[in-house]
């Protein structure tokens, strides 16, 4: 599922490339040294049953504690799971799992395959993360404060 590209809102416009920058930051492993440890993440339901292409099932954090929104980006897969996922990608990105020099993917996790996404898929699309798994799909969204950029249409 693509969404339309940030558009940044006047003078938020600083505050959205920190908060990008950190996103990337999150699955690119450049941190100073701390080992931070994601957030628990909500769950807005928690049935077995496979949410719609596009639901919000909850809120979390990356490794580095930016806040994102999981949904459902294709597929049967439902919150619970897609909740669940999200949290592991995370745990494990934060414990040094990611390949390579500081991540990006691919990361399995409870045979799901997530890869983070670099700064300018972040900026154009908002998405930080994809977990895939057959036809279903989870994505870690930037949780963008109100305000700060809006969605073009």
């Amino acid at each position: 599922m693509r969404r339309p590209p940030l558009r940044p809102a006047g003078a938020a416009f600083p505050a959205v490339l920190a908060l990008a920058a950190l996103a990337g930051c999150a699955l690119t492993g450049c941190s100073a040294g701390s080992a931070a440890k994601p957030a628990a993440a909500t769950s807005a339901a928690q049935s077995p049953v496979p949410a719609a292409t596009g639901q919000r099932c909850g809120t979390g954090k990356t490794a580095a504690g930016v806040p994102v929104v999981v949904e459902i980006g294709q597929g049967p897969v439902g919150c619970a799971t897609a909740m669940k996922i999200e949290r592991a990608y995370s745990a494990a990105l934060a414990s040094g799992d990611a390949p390579g020099n500081g991540g990006g993917g691919p990361v399995s996790v409870k045979g799901w395959v997530c890869v983070g996404f670099d700064t300018p898929e972040i900026l154009r699309t908002g998405d930080t993360s994809k977990c895939s798994k057959g036809p279903s799909e989870v994505l870690a969204v930037l949780a963008m404060p109100a305000g700060s950029a809006s969605p073009s249409a």
